[in-house]
């Protein structure tokens, strides 16, 4: 099963992004994807972060998720709409959701980020707290992909990455990180915890990033990429706009578990 990592420099006009983000779909369905997964807050990174309280949406209805549905059911394709903003009974306050979307257009899974981002350095701070409330549930989801084969998804962002209990509870084939690691955070350690990760579940990963300096000032890691159930990186793009195609394999992902059964000899 082919699938792409979208990577994206997402500005403040979310109908700008729409647009890009569709143009970049449109390439992964035409080099073969069945599953497209965006980065986070693909829609908009606001000059500010109360920028996101004024496009947030209701959960089922909105331009974003209608965006989401109509390009997954127009280009047949899986779409997780990386992460956009949605309401809570706090104007103030809304959730960081992750969306995923089968080619009917149809919505069959939704994950509100869980560990949210706390980081400074020098005048780089960051602080999601401030607007947004955590998730408290892990979510995965069934693909079926065209070849037959049924594929368990899980979800994830950002900075959950960094909390290995939380793949550990998805028990998952295909885990999707899309983010917004910032460029300080991903130098040091983007790579490197995927690669972990994937290694821990034995299990494929789609790392779907925001990747270089955007209208705000704010500069992200970049770096896009899918990583094997070994532990190798498949395909990655550094910085830019642009799709990142790798490929999940049924038998490589049974092989790799058989070879080394690590999931079964867990003890704690």
């Amino acid at each position: 099963m082919k699938i792409a990592a979208i990577q994206m420099v997402s500005g403040t006009s979310v109908p700008a992004n729409l647009e890009t983000a569709r143009r970049l779909l449109g390439q992964a369905r035409d080099q073969g994807a069945e599953l497209a997964v965006l980065p986070e807050y693909f829609c908009v990174m606001g000059m500010k972060d109360t920028d996101k309280l004024k496009v947030q949406e209701k959960a089922g209805s909105g331009l974003i998720q209608d965006f989401l549905s109509r390009s997954a059911r127009e280009l047949e394709l899986w779409i997780v709409g990386g992460t956009l903003p949605t309401a809570t009974r706090d104007a103030d306050r809304a959730r960081n959701s992750s969306l995923a979307y089968a080619p009917s257009g149809a919505c069959v899974a939704r994950y509100d980020k869980i560990h949210l981002f706390k980081f400074a350095e020098g005048q780089e701070a960051y602080d999601e707290t401030r607007v947004l409330d955590p998730g408290t549930q892990p979510v995965r989801f069934e693909l079926a992909s065209r070849d037959g084969h049924i594929y368990t998804v899980g979800m994830s962002v950002c900075y959950d990455l960094r909390f290995p209990e939380l793949y550990r509870a998805l028990k998952a084939d295909l885990l999707l990180v899309p983010s917004a690691f910032t460029y300080h955070t991903g130098q040091a350690h983007w790579e490197l915890l995927l690669r972990a990760r994937a290694i821990e579940n034995l299990a494929y990963v789609v790392a779907a990033a925001q990747g270089g300096t955007h209208e705000n000032g704010r500069r992200t890691w970049g770096h896009s990429m899918v990583v094997g159930p070994w532990g190798e990186v498949l395909a990655q793009q550094a910085d830019g706009t642009g799709v990142v195609m790798g490929e999940v394999v049924n038998s490589r992902l049974r092989e790799v578990r058989q070879r080394l059964p690590a999931l079964n000899h867990r003890v704690l």
